[in-house]
């Protein structure tokens, strides 16, 4: 009976399995003293993380979340993979002692009746086997501890394997050398080629099998290249740093090394050449066409592909925390791809680094190597979350992409007819098909509209309702790769002489061919891309349910205008897998409110219960005096602000709004920021100041600069704006700072620090509510109302609107304050900021210290109150003369001891 106790006690322990720690961390490690609140976060993220929840942190920038992020998640992984080993270990004795003792009991003879010899052989089969798998997981724990302390610490292996990697190049380079001296056939070349590869090919899975073994993983995501840097960059100074394996994931875009492919610029045309490279290289055939036999030069592979560098740097990425520009550097050194080596790195790595693409969708997951199962996934700045996951999950095609693809496709068809299996050619013509299909539906009469329809109404209109979509993906467009095949530039060129089906809707394409034919940049950077790409793409999003998405048909006069545009409405059926795979799942984010719509929206709709949902929320670190948020309902006039589409266009409101910003550059000194709803309205109102004068006023007490509409030169303009208020804040000239107008949603309104100097003052005009008449946001709403329970006596498409517009402006006012010891005042300029449902979705920590003024003189008044603090790097005294109706007042102030106080002010009301 103590086997079979022990198989009970066993089945459900088995390593593998999620053991909870009986008790919770008092301290963390920390590179210093935390602040309470950061103490608070880690112990709810170490609770959450033990007890498998889904956890929705909200912590604002400036307190430290990436730091509190690491430290606690990392804790809890060190003590969860010590409870586990403990565990295997006392239940691998257990499990031997186990064993000795039946054997010694059925080599006893017994009194009774014949014993049940099959029942006893099940049973010590079973334990033998549960034995032998824990000595194996044990076994290979050790091995891979063993080998990650080689790789820091054996830095003779590290040199052995850099002068192994120089005597491969030097091998190279003869091999090539006598490759041009000696005349070979093409075939013989092929054949060689092929024989090194599968030599390659065999090393590089002996080492797979041999050395990667998994672990216990944390996978954290957030949604740009530079936050992931900067988070890398908080592991490499936390306690950490040393003992973690750490990799940081990217496109190839992002770490390809080879400068012939990083020229090509395009994402799509990267990804197409270096996969063109990797069959190259192992002489890839495949089963759908014939293999193709051509004289030539010798197909081109990637220099940086070869095993061996790759295990190199694969070791080299496991040993020490790198981030992506560490990671391009190491692979130059080492001449290997950090694309691939960084991949390969998945498996054994305890913290997987990458962006929000990777993980929410499932066909890129399986792609990279992602595996879920069981283990963690952080995803940071998860204030988007619904809309990322909505955007990674729709799909488009133009009218123009329609065309090239099957003119492509026809030309791929009519050329290898004789060499392809007769399956094929049926998949491909199905393919025509459909696309001729979509073609009819965006028609070529001279008419605009648009049409919503669900998926299946869209398939029944375009008549390919009887082609069955799962079967064309996964039988052909996944296995034959036709996708890549088709869009080779000097084979398959693009043709508007398309199948007399589809030619009597092609005629208004005249258009676009002679924007081709002039050769324009934008006109060749769209034809470089592969259309079956999206061809494939929009395919596999018709392959939704009916309820979750619709299909914006928009008709244009000429058919490459038009579009059809597949719209998910559901994000939460895509975000349930992730949900249901992972141990936990840990949203963060600054700004995280409203929390409510979030986790009815994206949690509850994924079919997670309010019991496994954890929250937490904290305040700011900052004194109450370093903030001032106030709400304006007047102006300096007692102009009511009402900045509604119907009001905002008048004369009378943007001459309001030019005496505000006036009085604010007045008394507030460095950096100030200006958030317009929209670059429509920024346009419009910096045109109006232009014509009164406003402007002028505004730029003799601030320089004056705006928000970039190339992302390329946000650098620029963010680097003037600050050597402008560097310079302003020491020398004696007019200007006290600099004024910069940006707008809600763009490219300064996320991921921009305006700490300190850069930020002193924010201030919104309006509130940003996204276009009511759009098509899809109606039809989002219209879903909403139907699936979603109502509450506070308001739609879930109404409140959706409210939602949208109050997470832009929490992450616009979030750029200023961004450490403890920073200041600012927050000036939101609208009547309808004061009303209770508004001001409870701003952040916590702002709403409850907002004030509402209703007239301007006791809200200007705040703002000089408050206490300004600078850093001159000597005292000085600036005296400024100000002209108001005719008078002169003057404005001094006075630098002393790293502190600044105002003397006298003034009140412009022009």
């Amino acid at each position: 009976m103590s086997g079979l106790k022990f198989l009970i006690r066993l089945l459900p322990r088995l390593p593998g399995k999620f053991t909870r720690m009986e008790k919770g961390r008092d301290r963390f490690p920390f590179p210093y003293q935390p602040y309470d609140i950061q103490e608070q976060f880690m112990q709810s993220l170490y609770s959450a993380l033990d007890q498998g929840k889904v956890g929705i942190f909200e912590s604002p920038t400036g307190t430290g979340k990436s730091l509190s992020l690491i430290c606690g998640a990392l804790s809890w992984l060190s003590d969860y993979e010590e409870r586990r080993r403990q565990e295997a270990a006392a239940l691998l004795q257990e499990g031997e002692a186990a064993l000795s003792v039946s054997t010694a009991q059925s080599s006893t003879p017994s009194s009774s009746a014949e014993p049940d010899w099959i029942t006893d052989f099940v049973q010590k089969k079973a334990e033998r086997d549960l034995v032998t798998k824990l000595k194996e997981d044990e076994l290979k724990r050790k091995k891979r501890e063993e080998r990650l302390e080689m790789i820091r610490n054996n830095v003779q292996l590290k040199y052995a394997m850099k002068r192994k990697s120089c005597e491969d190049d030097e091998a190279f380079k003869l091999l090539q050398l006598s490759k041009e001296d000696q005349s070979e056939t093409q075939g013989d070349q092929e054949d060689e080629e092929l024989i090194i590869a599968e030599y390659e090919s065999d090393d590089e899975s002996k080492s797979k099998s041999s050395e990667i073994f998994g672990c216990s993983q944390i996978y954290y995501c957030s949604r740009t290249h530079s936050q992931l840097a900067q988070f890398v960059h908080e592991v490499q100074k936390s306690p950490f740093s040393k003992d973690i394996s750490l990799v940081t994931l990217g496109s190839r875009q992002n770490l390809c090394i080879n400068e012939e492919v990083r020229r090509l610029g395009s994402i799509q045309r990267i990804n197409d050449r270096c996969m063109e490279m990797q069959k190259n290289k192992h002489g890839e055939s495949t089963s759908y066409t014939s293999s193709i036999t051509t004289r030539g030069p010798a197909k081109s592979v990637c220099p940086y592909n070869k095993a061996l560098a790759l295990q190199q740097m694969r070791d080299e990425v496991l040993g020490t925390v790198h981030d992506i520009e560490q990671l391009l550097k190491l692979g130059r050194e080492t001449h290997s791809c950090p694309y691939y080596a960084t991949r390969l790195a998945i498996p054994p790595a305890q913290l997987v680094v990458l962006p929000y693409q990777m993980v929410l969708h499932e066909a890129t997951r399986k792609a990279t190597g992602v595996q879920l199962k069981g283990q963690v996934l952080i995803i940071d700045e998860a204030h988007n979350l619904s809309d990322t996951l909505s955007c990674i999950h729709s799909a488009e095609l133009t009218g123009t992409q329609l065309c090239r693809a099957h003119s492509q496709l026809s030309q791929y068809a009519d050329r290898y007819k004789s060499r392809l299996k007769a399956k094929n050619l049926m998949y491909i013509k199905q393919i025509l098909f459909v696309i001729e299909g979509l073609v009819r539906v965006l028609g070529g009469e001279n008419s605009c509209f648009i049409h919503m329809l669900t998926i299946n109404n869209f398939l029944f209109k375009a008549q390919i309702d009887n082609i069955n979509l799962f079967k064309v993906l996964q039988k052909y467009f996944e296995k034959s790769m036709i996708s890549r095949k088709v869009i080779k530039k000097h084979v398959f060129k693009f043709s508007f002489h398309v199948d007399h089906k589809v030619s009597f809707l092609c005629v208004p394409l005249c258009a676009v061919a002679s924007a081709d034919q002039q050769g324009s940049v934008e006109a060749e950077k769209v034809l470089s891309a592969s259309p079956m790409m999206q061809v494939e793409g929009f395919f596999m999003a018709l392959t939704n349910s009916n309820t979750d998405g619709r299909v914006v048909v928009h008709r244009q006069g000429t058919l490459s205008e038009g579009s059809v545009k597949f719209l998910l409405l559901n994000p939460a059926v895509h975000f349930a897998q992730v949900l249901k795979e992972c141990r936990a799942v840990i949203i963060a984010g600054g700004t995280m409110q409203p929390v409510s719509d979030f986790k009815q929206e994206l949690l509850f709709s994924a079919g997670v219960g309010d019991e496994r949902i954890a929250e937490f929320s904290c305040g700011h670190v900052i004194p109450p005096e370093n903030i001032l948020p106030l709400v304006l309902c007047s102006g300096p006039s007692g102009q009511e602000l009402d900045f509604t589409f119907q009001n905002r266009d008048s004369p009378r409101m943007m001459d309001e709004t030019g005496r505000i910003l006036s009085n604010i550059c007045n008394v507030v000194p460095g950096g100030v920021v200006c958030f317009f709803p929209s670059y429509e309205y920024s346009r419009q109102i910096i045109s109006h100041w232009e014509a009164n004068g406003a402007l002028a006023r505004l730029a003799n007490k601030k320089k004056i600069f705006q928000e970039p509409k190339k992302a390329n030169q946000v650098e620029q303009v963010l680097s003037e704006f600050s050597r402008c208020i560097q310079r302003c804040a020491l020398d004696s000239s007019g200007l006290t700072g600099a004024l910069l107008f940006s707008v809600v949603g763009g490219k300064m309104s996320e991921g921009i620090n305006f700490s300190d100097d850069l930020g002193r003052c924010v201030v919104m005009v309006g509130m940003p509510y996204p276009n009511i008449k759009s098509p899809e946001l109606q039809e989002k709403m219209s879903y909403m109302d139907k699936h979603l329970p109502h509450s506070g006596g308001r739609s879930p498409g109404q409140a959706l609107i409210e939602n949208l517009c109050m997470k832009a402006v929490n992450q616009s006012i979030g750029r200023a304050i961004r450490h403890r010891g920073d200041y600012s005042s927050i000036v939101l300029c609208d009547r309808r900021y004061s009303r209770p449902a508004t001001l409870s979705k701003l952040p916590t920590w702002i709403k409850d210290r907002t004030s509402t003024y209703t007239n301007f003189g006791p809200a200007f008044a705040a703002l000089r109150k408050v206490r300004i603090k600078s850093k001159p790097s000597k005292s000085f005294e600036c005296k400024l003369q100000t002209k108001a109706k005719g008078t002169f007042i003057s404005l001094t102030l006075v630098y002393q001891s790293g502190t600044c106080w105002k003397r006298g002010c003034l009140l412009e009301n022009f």
